[in-house]
């Protein structure tokens, strides 16, 4: 008996093999494309809006694109600036994502509109009014009325 091949068998198992025996094991991930199918074109339920795929047919849009050429928008400038002040005064080099909310919300953004963003179902989307309070651990106090309303 060899030891890559405990049962005994003469047949040696390759890598080739091992591979296809593992390709007949996947899930139903691969568009088989011998059926005509593009699967570009199958709209796929996990999709959440938020890829960037490039290819042919698919272009940065101006706002994507002028920020990676270095060219930023207002709203792009003040973000960066404000989560660059955020880093400095709390000494912090990689803010987590409570703080990247925190700093959002206390530059006046609120959820007035609904969510552009598929999550499949996996959080109930809602909204609050314009001028609703940041809400954030660090801003002053509210009445403790409750700003938010389901969509």
């Amino acid at each position: 008996m060899s030891q890559n091949n405990p049962s005994g068998d003469h047949e040696s198992e390759t890598g080739l093999e091992a591979d296809r025996r593992a390709g007949e094991r996947r899930t139903g991930d691969v568009t088989d494309r011998r059926l005509g199918l593009d699967r570009r074109a199958i709209r796929d339920a996990d999709q959440t809006n938020l890829e960037r795929r490039r290819g042919p047919g698919r272009r940065l849009s101006e706002f994507v694109r002028d920020a990676e050429e270095g060219e930023m928008s207002k709203e792009q400038f003040m973000f960066l600036m404000a989560i660059d002040a955020f880093k400095r005064v709390n000494g912090k080099s990689f803010p987590s994502w409570s703080d990247v909310l925190e700093v959002v919300r206390k530059l006046g953004y609120r959820k007035t509109m609904a969510s552009e963003i598929n999550l499949g179902g996996r959080v109930e989307d809602w909204r609050e009014r314009a001028d609703a309070p940041s809400n954030t651990t660090h801003s002053e106090p509210t009445d403790g009325k409750d700003t938010r309303r389901a969509a």
